[in-house]
C-alpha cells in the first residue's frame, strides 16, 4: 500500500507540472487534484492511522490543492482577459515626442525608442512637438500632434 501511495502522489506532482506547461485548461489539474488527495489518504491508512484519518488527510489535502489550482487557473483568465500592450496594437494611442520633422518621413521617440515616422494628414511637425501614434506599418509609425487633453498625466 505504501508503494501505491508514493506512486500516486508522485503521478500527481507530475500532472501538477505538466498542468504548468501544458494548456489542458485545469483538466490536468484536477487529475493532480485527485491523485495527492488519494494517495495522501493511501499514506496515512498504510503507515496505520486508519480509514478515517487517511479519508481525513486525503480531503483536506485535496482541498487546499484545489483551492491553489483554482487560484491559479482564476489568474491565468484574468490574464488572457487583458488587452495587448506590446507589438503593433500596444503601440497605438502612445504619445511621443518629434526628434526628426517628417517631410515625408522623419523619426519619433516613443517609449524610450527612436522611431520612423510620418504625418497624419500632412501636418506639420516640428522637433519636440508632442505626438500620438495613430497606425503602425512595419518598422514606421503614423503620429499626429497630440491635443491639449492628452499631454496631461
Amino acid at each position: 500500500m505504501t508503494a501505491l501511495g508514493l506512486a500516486l502522489l508522485v503521478i500527481g506532482a507530475a500532472l501538477a507540472v505538466v498542468e504548468a506547461h501544458v494548456a489542458s485548461y485545469g483538466i490536468l489539474g484536477a487529475l493532480a487534484v485527485v491523485a495527492l488527495a488519494v494517495g495522501a489518504g493511501v499514506l496515512v491508512d498504510a503507515a496505520g492511522g486508519g480509514i478515517a484519518l487517511g479519508l481525513a488527510v486525503g480531503l483536506a489535502a485535496g482541498g487546499v490543492v484545489a483551492v491553489y489550482l483554482a487560484f491559479v487557473l482564476g489568474r491565468m483568465l484574468a490574464v488572457r482577459r487583458t488587452p495587448v500592450r506590446g507589438g503593433r496594437a500596444g503601440l497605438v494611442g502612445h504619445r511621443g515626442e518629434v526628434r526628426v520633422a517628417p517631410h515625408p518621413v522623419g523619426r519619433v521617440l516613443v517609449d524610450g525608442e527612436l522611431w520612423r515616422a510620418r504625418t497624419w494628414d500632412g501636418e506639420q511637425l516640428r522637433p519636440g512637438d508632442p505626438v500620438v501614434v495613430e497606425h503602425v506599418e512595419g518598422l514606421t509609425l503614423t503620429v499626429r500632434q497630440a491635443e491639449e487633453w492628452e499631454l496631461m498625466p
